[in-house]
């Protein structure tokens, strides 16, 4: 387990450095993680919120370093208004995810989509970026948003997660631009990957990946074989199959757990599996 010093650099890996920002809340854990990237140019993976304590806490682990590129994996709140005044502050360029626009007025106050967003170049699915001795890829892991790139570091076999696979917690998938089928085959994709170490924005590194996307999936079918056991038993309707689902969950969650059961609902309909709609589901016939 790593130290979770708030606005301290920390080195992790010699390529790697780490900045917690000042957010800890029930869905960012202690906070959003910013990861620094090389040692003589940087890159700055997930600038976090528009928060100046932590804009100014970059700016000392920076220490003058030029900056290539402030890279965002999605777009909710926790992790790209920061890029603004990162580039304000260093002139580099926002690069990485696509921007997203739509109204959310789900659960997720915190984790809202950061309508001004705009980047200087989108990366497209393998797609790299170079320093001196760093190369970061896009590798497109839709599913927790529809814009969610994780960062692949081939220099130290590692791959920055962002909010697709987090240490410390599942990712919540929220309709309508959360879905559950694209998480899984990212999930997939990434088990086809041979990354030694994760780095999620928000958590623990992941040290052996496969063995934990592994174990995402498996909860995923769990929690897919939970629901259609409560269909089958009449229950059709989500606040319900959230609370016996979900015993002893914090009430602050039980609307993002909600978005995640009708996710999968969304999902068992495209497969023909079961109908219906709002809190009015059933197996299909």
């Amino acid at each position: 387990m790593i130290e979770a010093p708030t606005g301290i650099a920390l080195a992790v890996e010699p390529l790697v450095t780490r900045v917690l920002a000042p957010n800890p809340s029930p869905f960012t854990y202690t906070g959003t993680q910013t990861y620094l990237i090389g040692t003589t140019e940087l890159a700055v993976i997930d600038p976090g919120p528009d928060d100046p304590a932590h804009l100014d806490a970059l700016l000392a682990a920076i220490n003058g370093c030029p900056v290539t590129a402030i890279l965002c994996t999605h777009t909710h709140r926790d992790h790209s208004p920061g890029a603004a005044a990162l580039k304000a502050a260093t002139g580099a360029p926002i690069i990485g995810c696509a921007p997203l626009t739509l109204e959310d007025a789900g659960p997720r106050a915190d984790a809202a989509f950061d309508t001004g967003y705009a980047p200087d170049r989108v990366l497209a699915d393998g797609e790299s970026i170079t320093g001196p001795d760093w190369t970061l890829t896009a590798v497109a892991t839709p599913g927790h948003t529809s814009n969610h790139l994780a960062f692949a570091l081939p220099q130290a076999g590692a791959l920055f997660t962002g909010d697709h696979v987090m240490g410390w917690s599942t990712t919540v998938v929220a309709p309508p631009d959360g879905d559950m089928a694209a998480y899984m085959a990212s999930l997939d994709k990434l088990m086809s990957r041979e990354d030694r170490i994760y780095f999620p924005a928000h958590g623990d590194p992941i040290e052996k990946p496969r063995r934990f996307v592994r174990g995402l999936m498996g909860h995923r079918k769990q929690r897919e074989g939970q629901i259609l056991r409560l269909l089958r038993e009449d229950i059709g309707a989500v606040p319900e199959m959230v609370e016996r689902m979900y015993v002893g969950l914090d009430p602050r969650l039980t609307g993002a757990a909600g978005r995640s059961v009708l996710a999968h609902l969304l999902d068992l309909r495209a497969r023909g599996l079961v109908q219906g709609e709002g809190d009015a589901w059933k197996i299909a016939a």
